[in-house]
């Protein structure tokens, strides 16, 4: 968090920023967590919540860049107090879209709800979501403490959730190569499986704003990255 100010009221308002941030965090987490559980328990019920808790996170995204505009405006900020602004626009912006991620996994639900999610494939896309939502935690921690060497470590570790996501990609497409009953509801565990994946990116992106903020500085060299479900290909036996 930037120094304390003269204006004990621009404090506040950079206190507010991240206390709202903070919340939506935690929002994003149990939305994410509560998709996946209604997806492999076939929770219409569940899933419809996290449908319905999507509005309050959008609600709360525009609430941030419309008190980050007012504090701009009014306090013509410089240096890290202005990179505390932008970054908690931002941050924002990442965790609506984990949102986002975990509304469309609900959504999946009655799509694959007659068939079931086998219990091999629930258990690898709780295993996914388990190493998201960890990262996800964990980042969330660092932006308290502003840790630009936890931040970039973060930023390192995205890799994991990459080849995890790869494995099931493998595993989904062997189900509907023996199958083609199967093919319809594996399309859909197919896109849950990447909305989980991607909110292990957007986990790396705050962990690199988080970084600018404590910096100035964007963290240097590419993300390191293991997602090869580009290259698999279905091979087929006689």
């Amino acid at each position: 968090m930037a120094s304390s100010h003269i204006y004990s009221a621009f404090d506040e308002e950079l206190k507010f920023l991240a206390r709202r941030i903070s919340e939506m965090g935690g929002l994003a987490e149990q939305m994410v967590s509560e998709s996946v559980q209604a997806l492999v328990t076939s929770n219409t019920a569940l899933a419809q919540k996290v449908i319905s808790d999507d509005a309050t996170l959008d609600a709360a995204e525009r609430e941030v860049g419309d008190k980050a505009v007012i504090i701009i405006a009014r306090r013509q900020p410089v240096a890290a107090d202005l990179r505390e602004i932008m970054g908690s626009i931002r941050i924002a912006a990442d965790l609506e879209r984990v949102g986002d991620l975990g509304k469309n996994t609900a959504k999946r639900v009655i799509a694959v709800q007659a068939q079931g999610v086998p219990r091999k494939l629930a258990r690898g896309l709780e295993h996914l979501s388990e190493l998201a939502l960890m990262q996800l935690k964990e980042v969330l921690d660092v932006y308290t403490t502003r840790s630009a060497e936890k931040a970039k470590s973060i930023r390192e570790r995205d890799e994991e959730i990459d080849a995890m996501y790869t494995s099931i990609f493998r595993e989904l497409l062997t189900y509907m190569m023996e199958d083609p009953r199967n093919i319809t509801p594996c399309t859909h565990l197919l896109f849950c499986a990447k909305n989980i994946e991607r909110i292990g990116d957007h986990a790396t992106n705050i962990a690199e704003t988080i970084y600018y903020m404590a910096t100035g500085a964007q963290p240097e060299g590419d993300r390191p990255k293991d997602d090869t479900a580009n290259t698999v290909t279905a091979s087929v036996t006689e």
